[in-house]
């Protein structure tokens, strides 16, 4: 899988057109999300947030805003790159 070379910091660029198969797509994405400017070359604070962050920090992340429960509660999957709540 091409994006599990883009699993660090400061890689969600590169990560995002890895996934999106284009860079020009993945800046049009980021930018829509309001976490790059205009100018596709640097990062709104949020941005800046979201890319200080590795794969598995912004999945949990995601999954931690959409089930409301912390981040340290979940797992992460790096082949689907994706968190699930760990077991008890």
């Amino acid at each position: 899988m091409t994006t599990q070379k883009f699993m660090g910091k400061n890689q969600l660029i590169d990560r995002l057109a890895a996934q999106v198969g284009n860079r020009d797509t993945a800046i049009s994405i980021l930018q829509k999300r309001g976490q790059l400017n205009a100018d596709g070359k640097t990062f709104t604070a949020e941005g800046l947030k979201r890319n200080a962050m590795t794969a598995e920090e912004r999945a949990k992340d995601r999954a931690s805003k959409r089930l409301s429960k912390p981040t340290n509660a979940f797992t992460y999957n790096p082949k689907t790159n994706t968190a699930k709540l760990k077991r008890k």
